[in-house]
């Protein structure tokens, strides 16, 4: 198992890292448990959570992957062990998030008198604190802004409306609690997710500014058929540069890129249970690139699967590539898929069907 330094930190991970999303909605905590101990005993001690999760998020089910891994680190007595990653939600202006303010809370808020989630120094404190309850710790290796405070087009969107600009907690805010809670030993590290250039810049300056540790990673959406990462974010978090480790999420197009929607296929999946969810990754563009994908996987003799996951380990930016699995048999495939070296020929296809369907997820 690879392993690599997150940023200029001594936080080693594995190139494989064990997502989390899909437990609490569409897996049992039972099989939870069985991933987290197939994981641990095949060299993947990295674990990626967030506080709203499960996927799609609801009030009912908020917390409840965080409680199924803190409920399995108390059983196994393994914290030392692992590495463990969560994420804070931040706001998202339209849309009804206050009962994952009303979470944090023990028992539970009434939403109803909650604000929306916020990213100054309480809110930030109180989703941590909720957090480290579920996860039965004292402390996360890494915590992660979930996206960013101030608007930017997010999940597909990519054109920047200015119009849609709002007030938002200021960098030097949401820097210096980490920097807090770091010398609390509450978080060893902290990173970003679905961030910007400009936020990665910004973030970083004011860390220098206020003498905190920097950033070492950023989680965003990267797949074959979303490689938007490459170009500006890529010099930005270059080891040159900013230097933070890339986490990747959305690698199989929230399991598009397997193959099995192939042919109007409509098996039980994420995109057949919850169609409005993530559609970026469902639509005909998308499920387009995905056949040829797959003909070029057929062509090697790999798995689609297998072909998408070995493409994103590859890449010289990769800290970790984020796997998700509803099932062991797709666990084992994806763990083993990030060991697979492709060759050049392979890599060159990759590229020219790129070309020919480029970033299939935009939205605009």
């Amino acid at each position: 198992m690879r392993k690599h330094k997150l940023g200029s930190s001594d936080l080693e991970v594995p190139i494989v890292c064990l997502g989390t999303m899909t437990w609490g909605e569409q897996n049992t905590e039972e099989e939870a448990w069985q991933q987290l101990d197939y994981a641990l005993e095949h060299g993947v001690n990295f674990i990626d959570t967030a506080e709203l999760y499960p996927v799609p998020p609801n009030p009912k089910t908020v917390g409840r992957t965080e409680t199924y891994i803190g409920n399995w680190l108390k059983a196994r007595g393994c914290r030392d062990k692992v590495i463990l990653a969560t994420k804070v939600a931040a706001p998202l202006p339209g849309v009804d998030r206050s009962w994952i303010v009303a979470n944090r809370s023990d028992p539970p808020a009434d939403h109803t008198t909650c604000p929306q989630p916020e990213m100054d120094e309480p809110s930030i404190r109180a989703a941590l604190a909720a957090s480290l309850r579920r996860l039965q710790t004292d402390y996360v290796d890494l915590y992660q802004i979930h996206w960013p405070a101030r608007y930017v087009p997010l999940w597909g969107k990519r054109q920047y409306r200015v119009e849609n600009e709002r007030p938002s907690t200021s960098f030097e805010e949401q820097v210096r609690v980490m920097g807090e809670l770091i010398k609390e030993g509450k978080i060893r590290h902290w990173g970003l997710s679905n961030e910007t250039s400009y936020g990665v810049a910004q973030m970083c300056e004011a860390a220098k500014r206020l003498g905190v540790p920097p950033p070492v990673s950023i989680q965003n959406d990267f797949a074959p058929v979303y490689r938007h990462y490459e170009s500006d974010l890529a010099e930005t978090c270059a080891p040159s540069a900013y230097n933070l480790g890339l986490l990747a999420y959305g690698v199989l197009a929230g399991g598009t890129l397997s193959g099995k929607y192939g042919d109007g296929g409509k098996p039980k999946g994420r995109h057949t249970d919850f169609p409005e969810f993530q559609s970026r990754y469902h639509n005909p563009r998308t499920l387009a690139a995905a056949a040829e994908y797959a003909a070029l996987a057929k062509r090697v003799g790999l798995s689609p699967a297998t072909l998408a996951q070995a493409w994103a380990a590859s890449r010289w930016y990769m800290g970790s590539v984020i796997i998700g699995a509803t099932s062991m048999e797709q666990l084992k495939e994806n763990i083993e898929a990030c060991l697979v070296t492709l060759d050049a020929s392979t890599l060159e296809e990759m590229d020219a069907i790129h070309l020919r369907l480029k970033n299939t997820n935009d939205l605009d």
